[in-house]
């Protein structure tokens, strides 16, 4: 219901621009090109220390500044209708990672989120996302579906604050694809999406399970990362 309620309000209350506060729009023009990294698009990232298992990542946009102050509007604040554009930034790093295409079907598989997390905002922030990319890529043309398969076997802590050794170990065997959802990898690319990604832990840990599962991960694409993860020499 909150996420509901949420949906209403924006619909009759004035807002700020999430990105610089500007009044009277969610996302003004100059915030959104931020998103598109000044029109650069996306970009190869790689976390240091690589964590073993972690596929091949890009980016949309570096974390910093709107870009930031978008993405935690979306994900804690509720402003659900921040999922559009933000959804189009990761678009643009799902066609950077490749794969599907020659009419081989593509799935986007977000990275679930603790049921608590959900509980607590109202929403699943980074499945949001990942249906707004899915709807991007789709209205260019791209044959790509949502699949959400992951789910979490056991609790781990709050990653925040925790060095990259520390997340490796946190998360470590916390995924897994449930049941006979396997069967729906079967001769699919799957890329792996989230928000966010700093160490890589959390995304080498689903990469492991949806190939434990018979999936063939070809990628992971997010919307941001941190400006120094960026390859911008093309490696």
């Amino acid at each position: 219901m909150r996420g509901v309620w949420r949906e209403l309000a924006g619909l009759v209350l004035p807002v700020d621009c999430a990105g610089c506060g500007q009044p009277r729009t969610e996302l003004c023009a100059e915030c959104r090109r931020a998103l598109w990294r000044g029109g650069r698009g996306a970009g190869r990232v790689r976390p240091w220390p690589v964590p073993a298992g972690l596929p091949r990542v890009w980016a949309g946009a570096p974390y910093a500044d709107e870009v930031r102050a978008v993405l935690l509007a979306h994900k804690e604040r509720g402003a659900l209708r921040l999922a559009a554009p933000l959804g189009a930034v990761l678009a643009g790093a799902v066609r950077g990672v490749g794969g599907g295409g020659g009419g081989t079907p593509l799935l986007l598989v977000p990275v679930p989120s603790a049921r608590k997390a959900v509980a607590g905002r109202g929403h699943d922030p980074v499945r949001r996302i990942a249906w707004a990319a899915a709807a991007e890529l789709r209205r260019a043309g791209r044959g790509v579906r949502v699949l959400a398969v992951l789910r979490q076997r056991r609790a781990v802590v709050d990653q925040a604050g925790l060095a990259a050794r520390q997340r490796l170990l946190n998360v470590a065997g916390a995924l897994e694809v449930p049941g006979a959802a396997g069967r729906l990898l079967t001769g699919v690319s799957v890329v792996l999406v989230d928000d966010l990604v700093t160490t890589g832990a959390t995304l080498a840990e689903a990469a492991r399970a949806l190939r434990a599962a018979g999936g063939r991960v070809v990628g992971a694409a997010v919307v941001a990362a941190p400006r120094s993860s960026f390859l911008f020499n093309g490696s």
